[in-house]
């Protein structure tokens, strides 16, 4: 029983010097100056090459099957083949494809729109969004010029609610 717990505790020490081995060699054969250069000549079942981490996780904890690996598509290859990379998806792919872009002007036209219409939702949901300093220096500088503004007012509420939802604390900033 000692002795299958002393091998057991050798075996990866002795793959990994072996792994080491082999990926040195490999290394000379393709002209590569770091281990990580090895990734691209080493297929995966997923499609495209190895990735680095994947490489370093093996070379520690399956050593025997790194080995095996590169010494098939590399160490005994004839010319070593470079594998094209994994199929990706488009950036910007994953977007909604419902969701409707306007460009600021045309925001404007609408939130015009529903000013003379009166609709006091669409108003806020198409009102750009101000932060809390902003509203406060506008709804400041409306006092002191004798201004009222009510659609001011509407967004300074709503950014402290959305100030108090994130979890952020009021104090003696967030007041007038």
């Amino acid at each position: 029983m000692v002795a299958l717990k002393e091998e057991m505790e050798t075996k990866p020490a002795k793959g990994l010097k072996e792994a080491e081995e082999v990926i040195a060699r490999a290394i000379r054969k393709i002209g590569a100056r770091k281990e990580n250069e090895l990734c691209k000549y080493l297929p995966m079942k997923s499609g495209g090459y190895m990735h680095h981490f994947t490489l370093r996780k093996m070379k520690y904890k399956q050593p025997q099957d790194l080995a095996a690996i590169i010494e098939r598509f590399v160490v005994n290859a004839d010319r070593p083949i470079v594998i094209a990379p994994k199929q990706r998806a488009a950036r910007g792919s994953r977007k909604r494809k419902d969701h409707m872009n306007f460009t600021r002007i045309q925001l404007e036209r609408m939130l015009n729109i529903a000013r003379l219409a009166g609709d006091k939702e669409i108003i806020t949901i198409l009102s750009p969004k101000k932060s809390l300093a902003s509203c406060k220096r506008e709804l400041i500088q409306a006092i002191r010029q004798n201004r009222l503004d009510p659609e001011l007012w509407n967004s300074y509420v709503e950014a402290i609610h959305a100030q108090q939802i994130l979890g952020g604390d009021l104090g003696t900033s967030s007041t007038l």
